[in-house]
């Protein structure tokens, strides 16, 4: 059997920042919360570490520049070296605007893949929504008991939640594994 969850919906973006820190303060876990845009503040309300991908993609970034430069070097001056005007076999100058492009390249492509990955983001995967609207105007606030409680008052929760307009307040059950 899964979790009991707690889904509040809400019409503006005001009221879910205020619920997601009223929430948190209460002790509440907060599975996860769904926006039809980027909210501000609302990871700082949730609590949430800033992300890693900006060092995911650096190192990207430097790992595709350091192949790059490897090849560029290892064709023009060992497999096959080539005398062209007397310039040298291993010309860096000449290895910079290519060697920034699969830079970029590498960091761009890396990046979203690992985003994909650590998402758990698939072709063929279905989208659990708690609530049809929130890919459009809506908001919502999934909650689960406090990690040392096994059961979540929806009383409380309604009384807590009340003061930040709330469209509609439902119980689900989670048939998500982990969650």
């Amino acid at each position: 059997m899964g979790q009991r969850l707690i889904v509040a919906v809400f019409d503006h973006e005001e009221d879910i920042r205020g619920a997601v820190a009223a929430a948190r303060r209460a002790g509440l876990s907060i599975v996860d919360v769904h926006a039809p845009y980027l909210v501000h503040g609302l990871d700082r309300a949730m609590g949430l570490r800033p992300s890693r991908l900006p060092w995911i993609c650096f190192l990207f970034g430097l790992v595709g520049a350091a192949v790059k430069l490897l090849f560029e070097y290892w064709t023009t001056a060992v497999n096959w070296p080539l005398n062209v005007g007397g310039k040298p076999w291993n010309s860096l100058p000449a290895f910079v605007p290519v060697t920034f492009e699969v830079m970029v390249l590498f960091a761009g492509i890396g990046t979203v893949l690992t985003f994909f990955v650590v998402a758990g983001l698939r072709p063929g995967r279905d989208a659990s929504l708690p609530d049809p609207r929130v890919t459009d105007d809506s908001f919502a606030l999934v909650l689960a008991p406090a990690p040392k409680d096994d059961s979540i008052d929806r009383e409380v929760v309604e009384e807590m939640l009340s003061r930040f307009r709330p469209v509609l307040i439902d119980e689900q059950i989670s048939m998500e594994p982990g969650r």
